[in-house]
């Protein structure tokens, strides 16, 4: 697949919520914490969505304690289980529907995930023979997006991520590894591989992190002020209070929208073309 074909199916991997029935304020479950004030269970519609399904308090979401409102990103599902899986039919007119597309949405969601995590790895320089097995993926993928409820409720996901998992680590190598290599003194991979690790709180103001392997690592709370955080794999690291203030993470590798709206940072912070600034990193 061409490189900006691909890169354009991830950048256009975000909700609109104005063609959403209010999926992500009714469907998931809420627990009080400090991200949410309330307990809400799933299937239960928010106290502040409103009819036309819009949020009563967008606009002080954080000031009002539903910090987690503002973190959450469904990448698209939203829309497409209103829109296309059900056929702009909305849980509100067909009650009947409701608890079906409550279980439909996150799955949907994850399989969004999935696309966005393909697509932007066929938008890097990697071998022929990957481009060919990711391209493979995501035809796969997308054509999932258009089943019906039952068949999206019958998935093993399992499966998928998987095959997607396999793919990506093999990109996130190559990138690293070519990265790697045109550093000073060149290194073996293996010594910038951090996945899983518990860097909670850690202070590396400044440092140079290129290349290093974050997958599902925890870093809440870390200093990566004015770090250099090119060609990294977020894969699934855990950023929530991150601060990347002046940090570069314009080429780091899966890195979502969630990811980003739960850390902090501010104007210099330089992101990938697919992430939007936070509107809280400029308050």
């Amino acid at each position: 697949m061409d490189k900006e074909k691909a890169k354009t199916i991830r950048e256009s991997l975000a909700a609109d919520c104005t063609k959403c029935f209010g999926l992500c304020c009714t469907a998931l479950n809420i627990v009080a914490s400090s991200d949410f004030p309330i307990n809400k269970p799933a299937g239960t519609p928010c106290m502040n969505l409103q009819s036309d399904y819009s949020c009563q308090i967008h606009s002080q979401l954080r000031d009002k304690g539903f910090k987690g409102c503002t973190v959450f990103d469904c990448l698209g599902a939203g829309q497409v289980v209103s829109q296309v899986t059900f056929s702009g039919q909305s849980w509100r007119e067909n009650p009947d529907i409701g608890k079906k597309m409550f279980q439909v949405f996150p799955i949907m969601e994850q399989i969004h995930e999935m696309i966005a995590y393909v697509a932007e790895a066929l938008s890097y320089d990697i071998p022929d023979d990957l481009s060919d097995k990711l391209g493979k993926q995501l035809e796969e993928l997308q054509a999932l997006t258009k089943l019906d409820a039952d068949s999206l409720l019958s998935l093993d996901l399992v499966m998928y991520r998987f095959s997607s998992n396999e793919l990506l680590t093999l990109a996130s190598d190559f990138v690293r590894g070519k990265t790697i290599e045109k550093m000073p003194g060149f290194q073996n991979i293996k010594e910038f591989n951090h996945a899983r690790a518990d860097w909670m709180g850690k202070k590396l103001k400044g440092k140079d992190l290129r290349a290093t392997d974050f997958k599902g690592s925890y870093l809440i709370a870390a200093d990566m002020k004015n770090t250099d955080l090119s060609a990294v794999n977020l894969i699934g690291a855990d950023l929530r209070d991150v601060n990347f203030s002046g940090a570069d993470l314009s080429t780091s590798m899966f890195l979502t929208q969630m990811q980003i709206n739960s850390a902090k940072g501010d104007l210099k912070t330089t992101l990938p073309s697919h992430i939007q600034r936070p509107s809280h990193w400029i308050h």
